[in-house]
């Protein structure tokens, strides 16, 4: 044997599949008798090294019968590039060899990865299209510190994992390899063998864009850095201002029954932006919230069990569809939300589970890595490496597809150690306490990332419990979030409004005890698809009485959520009052839009609602100050009655709510005004448009300066049934003086015109 060439025992492992360094054996290697090549090409019984334009310049010699072949030019550099001819009984094909290739990663990606601080690592990891050294294919890059070998295994290599093993970076316990010859469109996945020897089933990559449909599990090589933008107004508008001084009206949406085709099939991401995006804007909302659009096995977790964190799901599309979506979405003026899920980690074999042999992903201590309630791990979000996947991930949808916010799905169980566990089930802190400190860290560490990197978006937290400072800033102690769903105001408006008028007067602090805690935070009120599933009903079904009253007092109900201080948040089917309780199985039924007056009605009101919400500063530009808030009638349990004051800033309208949740008349009812003069009846929930009696008080009312309710003036108005007002002062008038002649009784009642 000659020197330069390979020990017997070092071919017959790499063969194997168990050498620990690939590119130390494979490729060009400068000797002292000149640049040896080796190469394993299985299934070739010849195989020649060529110049680029096909010149054959060495015949390599088969060292071993599964197709490992080595041979000496002399006088050759090693950085000369060259070509690998192989030929069999069946043909012959030419191939650049991926072993002759440099690294495709720097020290700084170790160094920036170790250190959790790699902000773009998507750029890095997975599989990119790309020119390498002047040949083009793909790099691919994965983390797996604990592993022995990995390879990258596709239909181009016919799934042997002894084809393309890829570099270990000691450094950081990255691999990584450029595939010479691969490109856009490639099934691929990485075939791991842990550090005590065993072959780990067939992993998709933390990083892919792409994943095949289910049930098929393989990663997809694609680009979602070359889309076409045409949304630069909206991210400009979005920059500016305050988002909580803005209106936020969302509509949460799931993309696979939200409608669907001819056949019962899914709509692709091109047709829902032409139908969803255009009912969404016609519906006057600002905002669309989707459930998780990350690649997910199984239909039934509506997304909350992702896999592929980096690709929107093949259910509809490619990722540029996707991409389509949103822009279509920012030029109607829709900015669009992503529920994103840090809390949830599946444990689906060939995801992140037991990457790399063991717990790398997820806690190692099953008290805080995994999940009792949904048989699930949890992300270790102390582990430097770990945090940086997942806020790189947050960062990616913002960069790569525009999305304008992220909502993070049950924070409350990342914070809390003891979440949903018994006693003896966890362990404290050393100083006795159950916050979960690491998550903490890194909630606080993700939002200041997302909100320096991407200005004017939005990140809201699902969070169940009374943690303080969810909506506060990292520096005055918060978490950082930007807003927080109101769990208790929607439980206790919705245990409300399904009681029987006549139990309502004593549980009238249902509605009141909201306020005392309304401005703690920067809140949005959510009816959410969790409250019409599991046998909960819809919004619809949940309300008391006859069909009449029921849709009454969907719509008193919905004037007084749009009239409460918060941003709006309503799933997909109760604008419309759908009867039965959702289930992603199917479409929403939008044939009730033609079986009467009263789902037409009601989706008219919520438009109406949006409409008047946006162009009011008073219902949405202190949503979370309490300065845009004040009470007007409290405490008349006795008959149901609330009233408040919004106001916005000093050259807006103030805007009075009054709500009757009785299905009796009211009238005259005298309530206390901030000014006399006329104020316009805006709204009524009670007209005939929405499907109402039209009880209502012909458009406008007269304020006298009475004072009532530690108000200045008042107004005697008609309370229809079931029903929410809206009466807005009009700016242009003179405040009449205080004088007994301007104590006229206010217009009687009438038809709202």
């Amino acid at each position: 044997m000659f020197a330069w060439q390979a020990p017997d025992e070092e071919v017959d492992a790499l063969v194997a599949g168990r050498h620990p360094d690939p590119f130390g054996l494979l490729g060009p290697h400068e000797t002292p008798d000149g640049l040896v090549i080796r190469a394993f090409v299985p299934d070739a019984t010849e195989l020649t090294a060529t110049e680029a334009d096909g010149t054959a310049f060495l015949a390599l010699t088969c060292r071993h019968p599964a197709g490992f072949f080595e041979g000496l030019v002399p006088k050759r550099p090693a950085w000369a590039r060259y070509c690998l001819h192989a030929r069999n009984d069946g043909g012959d094909w030419r191939f650049d060899d991926p072993y002759s290739f440099g690294p495709v990663l720097g020290p700084m990606d170790d160094h920036l990865l170790v250190e959790g601080t790699h902000r773009a690592l998507y750029e890095r990891l997975g599989a990119h299209p790309a020119t390498h050294e002047g040949v083009e294919g793909v790099r691919f890059a994965v983390w797996a510190p604990n592993a022995t070998r990995v390879s990258v295994v596709g239909d181009f290599n016919r799934w042997d994992g002894r084809r393309h093993q890829m570099r270990k970076r000691v450094d950081s316990g990255l691999w990584e390899i450029f595939a010479p010859g691969v490109g856009e469109g490639t099934i691929y996945k990485y075939e791991i063998v842990a550090a005590d020897g065993r072959l780990l089933p067939l992993k998709a990559d933390p990083f892919g864009f792409r994943g095949e449909l289910r049930p098929n599990t393989g990663s997809v090589v694609a680009r979602t850095d070359n889309f076409e933008w045409h949304d630069e107004a909206h991210i400009a508008a979005r920059a500016s201002g305050e988002a909580r001084r803005k209106p936020m009206s969302i509509y949460e949406v799931h993309l696979g029954s939200w409608r669907r085709g001819e056949g019962d099939r899914w709509l692709t991401y091109d047709e829902l932006a032409d139908q969803l995006v255009e009912y969404a804007s016609w519906m006057g909302f600002t905002h669309i919230e989707l459930l998780p659009v990350s690649e997910h096995p199984l239909d039934a977790s509506w997304g909350y069990q992702p896999i592929g964190l980096f690709a929107p799901t093949s259910r509809f599309g490619d990722p540029a569809g996707f991409a389509r979506f949103v822009d279509r979405a920012h030029q109607a003026g829709l900015s669009v939300i992503l529920d994103w899920v840090p809390a949830h980690f599946p444990t689906d074999i060939h995801g992140l589970a037991h990457f790399d042999g063991g717990p790398l992903y997820e806690h190692s201590d099953p008290q805080r890595g995994f999940h009792p309630d949904w048989n699930t791990a949890i992300y270790d979000f102390g582990r430097r490496e770990v945090a940086n996947m997942l806020i790189a991930n947050a960062l990616y949808w913002l960069d790569r597809f525009h999305i304008d916010g992220l909502r993070v799905d049950a924070v409350a169980s990342m914070l809390y150690l003891n979440y949903s566990r018994k006693d003896g089930e966890w362990s404290p802190n050393p100083d006795g306490s159950n916050d979960n400190k690491d998550a903490v860290s890194f909630l606080r560490r993700a939002n200041e990332t997302i909100y320096a990197e991407h200005p004017g978006t939005v990140v809201i937290a699902e969070e169940s419990t009374s943690w303080a400072g969810v909506s506060q800033p990292v520096f005055a102690g918060g978490l950082g979030f930007g807003f927080k769903w109101n769990m208790g105001w929607m439980h206790d408006t919705l245990d409300y409004m399904g009681l029987d008028p006549v139990y309502r007067p004593w549980h009238h602090d249902k509605i009141t005890f909201g306020f005392v805690y309304a401005f703690s935070e920067n809140f949005v009120l959510p009816l959410s698809h969790d409250e019409v599933v599991h046998g909960k009903g819809t919004v619809l079904s949940r309300m008391p009485g006859d069909d009449w009253q029921k849709f009454a007092t969907v719509r008193a109900y919905y004037g007084l959520m749009w009239a409460y201080p918060g941003k709006k948040l309503l799933f997909m089917g109760q604008e419309f009052a759908q009867r039965r309780e959702w289930s992603e199985e199917r479409s929403l039924d939008w044939h009730l839009m033609v079986m009467g007056p009263h789902h037409r009605g009601t989706q008219l009101l919520v438009r109406d609602l949006n409409r008047i919400y946006r162009e009011t500063p008073a219902l949405h530009a202190r949503d979370c100050e309490p300065e845009g808030f004040q009470w007007v009638v409290v405490d008349d349990s006795a008959q149901s009655v609330f009233a408040w004051l919004r106001t916005g800033g000093p050259q807006d309208a103030p805007v009075v709510m009054v709500a009757n949740v009785t299905p009796v008349p009211r009238g005259p009812y005298r309530i206390g005004m901030p000014r006399a003069g006329r104020w316009r009846e805006i709204l009524n929930t009670d007209a005939e448009t929405y499907g109402g009696s039209g009880v209502g008080n012909c458009g406008a009312v007269e304020a006298v300066v009475i004072p009532a309710h530690g108000q200045p003036a008042s107004v005697e108005v008609t309370l229809p049934p079931l029903a929410t007002l809206y009466l807005q002062w009009e700016i242009e008038q003179a405040e009449p003086e205080a004088d007994d002649k301007n104590s006229a009784p206010a217009s009687p009642a009438g038809k709202m015109q």
